[in-house]
C-alpha cells in the first residue's frame, strides 16, 4: 500500500506530458507567398507604364551648354635643371613662349562663352610643383577655371 500512495503523489492530480516547442521555421508557406507576389508584380509591371502622348513645348533662346570647340589644354614639360628652371609650354599642341601665354589665353577667353571657361593643365612627371602653381595662377588671372589632369604613364 505504501507504494501505491507514493505513486499518486499530489492528491490524484494527473500531469500530462507537453509537446516540446518547435524551434524550426516552416519555409514552405513563405515560399508560396513570395511566388504569388512575384507573379503579381510580373503581371502588374507592364500595366504601370503610361502611354499618354504629350506634345512638349520646344525651348528656344538662351546659351547652349554643349560646345563644338575642344577644351583648351595647356601642357608643361621641364627642359632641364632644378625647380624654377626652364619649362616648355604648349597651348593645345603648339609650343608657346611663357611670356605670350597670358595674353593669348585672355584673347581666347573673350571668344568663348562662360560654359567653355575651363582649361586643362597637363604636366610632365618631372615638372615641379611651383611651376604648375605659377601656371595655375596665370590661368586663373585670365578668368578660367582650371583642372589639373593627371595622366598615368603610357597614356597620351
Amino acid at each position: 500500500m505504501a507504494m501505491s500512495m507514493a505513486g499518486s503523489g499530489g492528491g490524484g492530480r494527473r500531469r500530462r506530458g507537453r509537446k516540446p516547442v518547435m524551434a524550426e521555421i516552416n519555409v514552405t508557406p513563405m515560399v508560396d507567398v513570395m511566388l504569388v507576389l512575384l507573379i503579381i508584380f510580373m503581371v502588374a509591371a507592364p500595366l504601370m507604364t503610361s502611354s499618354i502622348d504629350i506634345d512638349l513645348p520646344v525651348a528656344s533662346g538662351g546659351k547652349s551648354i554643349s560646345s563644338n570647340q575642344p577644351p583648351l589644354t595647356i601642357s608643361v614639360k621641364r627642359t632641364g635643371g632644378g625647380c624654377n628652371s626652364n619649362v616648355e609650354l604648349y597651348l593645345a599642341d603648339a609650343p608657346i613662349a611663357p611670356a605670350d601665354l597670358l595674353p593669348k589665353i585672355k584673347a581666347i577667353r573673350e571668344t568663348r562663352s562662360d560654359a567653355e571657361s575651363v582649361v586643362y593643365l597637363r604636366g610632365d612627371k618631372d615638372v615641379c610643383y611651383t611651376d604648375m602653381m605659377k601656371l595655375l595662377g596665370e590661368v586663373r588671372t585670365a578668368g578660367y577655371k582650371a583642372n589639373i589632369v593627371i595622366i598615368p604613364e603610357g597614356g597620351s
